[in-house]
């Protein structure tokens, strides 16, 4: 078996969790395989880095497992490094809430158990694929948790000209536009009062920010639809970001945003639900007056 790590190295005390799962895996006949800059952090800030660690110094790696060892910014970058790999991917969570990285440190010891008894489940999470009409081209053009259309200035809302399949269905006065997978349901979106959806769910979700009109309300559409975006701002340009990554685009460029044609493999512990992360991580349906 070959699993390739990736953390954040802004933590300094990812050190442990990476330290017990190199001792864990030690004689087992695992080969793992630590990102560059990751091995250069564990090198400097470790008494000793196993000789037989090998180093992913690009994007062109195999592996049978990937571990994420963060929060979900970190799971994030995890799964635009394995793209369209289809390496099944292990959060694990040294950062807050955790929805993508839902393992704690505590529990990491029988999480690896059950990644080497193959005692686990994989979801496949859908992601986003976004175009521009001028060709420009994006470092990761996918999206696992959402696409944000953003004002660029700090005053002046934008008009976002939303198109369906080619129908104009609305035109959001707003600070922006989300465009999410059920998986982003639980990120950005939920923050500006987008549903929850169940990440199996066929759907993508368009969930304005800041709108200037009280009646408009976040929409869910069938993942199989396109969706057409025609930007104006006061500045002349705008912000789009893709799970973060942001650039600035002229308002004459438009935007097409349709399911990507794979998805990424989440692993997830078999006593772990959706509901079960709703629950422990939200306090989803806890009434105190019990």
């Amino acid at each position: 078996m070959k699993i390739a790590i990736f953390a954040n190295t802004y933590r300094p005390f990812i050190l442990t969790p990476l330290r017990a799962l190199i001792d864990f895996f030690t004689d087992k006949g695992v080969i793992l395989m630590l990102e560059q800059e990751l091995y250069k952090f564990v090198v400097e800030h470790s008494d000793s880095c196993p000789d037989t660690i090998e180093i992913i110094r690009d994007d062109d790696f195999s592996a049978d497992i990937a571990l994420s060892i963060g929060g979900d910014g970190t799971f994030l970058s995890t799964a635009a490094h394995i793209g369209k790999k289809q390496i099944p991917v292990l959060g694990i969570n040294t950062g807050r809430l955790g929805f993508l990285a839902d393992v704690p440190v505590e529990n990491i010891l029988p999480a690896l158990e059950s990644l080497l008894s193959s005692n686990y489940n994989i979801e496949e999470r859908s992601l986003l694929f976004v175009e521009t009409s001028d060709h420009t081209e994006f470092e990761y053009p996918y999206a696992l948790n959402e696409v944000s259309v953003l004002k660029q200035d700090s005053s002046s809302m934008i008009s976002i000209h939303t198109y369906l399949n080619g129908e104009a269905i609305h035109t959001y006065q707003a600070d922006g536009l989300l465009i999410s997978t059920p998986t982003g349901s639980t990120a950005y979106s939920m923050s500006v009062g987008g549903p929850l959806v169940v990440p199996q769910a066929q759907n993508i979700l368009l969930s304005p920010v800041a709108s200037h009109s009280l009646n408009v309300r976040p929409l869910v559409v069938p993942d199989n639809w396109v969706i057409e975006l025609d930007v104006r701002s006061r500045s002349h340009c705008y912000q789009v970001a893709l799970d973060g990554r942001s650039v600035i685009l002229s308002e004459d460029t438009k935007l097409r945003i349709t399911k990507a044609d794979f998805s990424v493999k989440v692993i997830k512990q078999r006593n772990h639900t959706f509901f079960h992360t709703l629950k422990s991580k939200l306090m989803w349906g806890m009434d105190k007056r019990n």
